[in-house]
């Protein structure tokens, strides 16, 4: 059985986590590796509607999400979720609960963040239409030790995918087989099937 293990992305609303979360989750499964995906906003939408934004609903939110990521990663899951998961304190008792776990900080500058708003969470926290938002009306305490640190105000999403890819390698939860030749951008990615079609290895 493959060695189960969760990658946990924090950081602020807009910093570009549910971007990478989905890549790297394509990438893990072209790698056949059994993944699930955890998007913070569905996990919300869909199990935990009736929790807020306040310290004591982040630290259930975060206590659920965990137990969820423990049982997967102990039974040879490949685990990423993302959320914003503002409290060390929680993030913590997280790594300590799940074990095999990988701590990825989406570093992006609040004001890139409020930039880009593509929710309007910022607008509304900014008028105080939301009380207890990270970044804005209630802390956001950056990881102090992550295993890895992207930054997305400066990296394209396949470098800073790469980035963790490598950091699996080394922490010894994937195969090393891969190389920047081998990591394709989605655009070099159609231009090989397009070729294997031509040959006829694909429909």
């Amino acid at each position: 059985m493959n060695r189960g293990f969760t990658v946990w992305f924090t950081g602020l609303s807009g910093s570009g986590k549910t971007t990478i979360l989905h890549r790297l989750g394509k990438k893990l499964k072209e790698l056949c590796r059994n993944v699930e995906v955890f998007d913070g906003d569905v996990i919300r939408t869909d199990h935990c509607i009736d929790l807020g934004l306040s310290k004591q609903e982040h630290d259930i939110f975060m206590h659920r999400t965990a137990f969820v990521c423990k049982l997967l990663t102990a039974n040879g899951m490949a685990v990423i979720s993302a959320a914003i998961s503002p409290y060390r304190e929680a993030r913590d008792k997280a790594r300590k609960e799940i074990g095999d776990f990988v701590e990825v900080y989406v570093k992006c500058p609040l004001e890139v963040c409020i930039e880009r708003d593509v929710k309007g969470l910022y607008r509304m926290a900014l008028q105080g239409e939301i009380q207890t938002f990270p970044g804005i009306s209630s802390p956001y305490e950056e990881p102090l030790n992550p295993e890895i640190i992207v930054e997305t105000h400066k990296e394209t999403v396949e470098e800073s995918t790469n980035k963790i890819i490598k950091k699996l390698v080394v922490l010894g939860y994937i195969p090393d087989i891969t190389s920047e030749e081998d990591l394709y951008s989605d655009k070099e990615e159609a231009v090989i099937a397009k070729r294997l079609s031509g040959l006829g290895y694909i429909d």
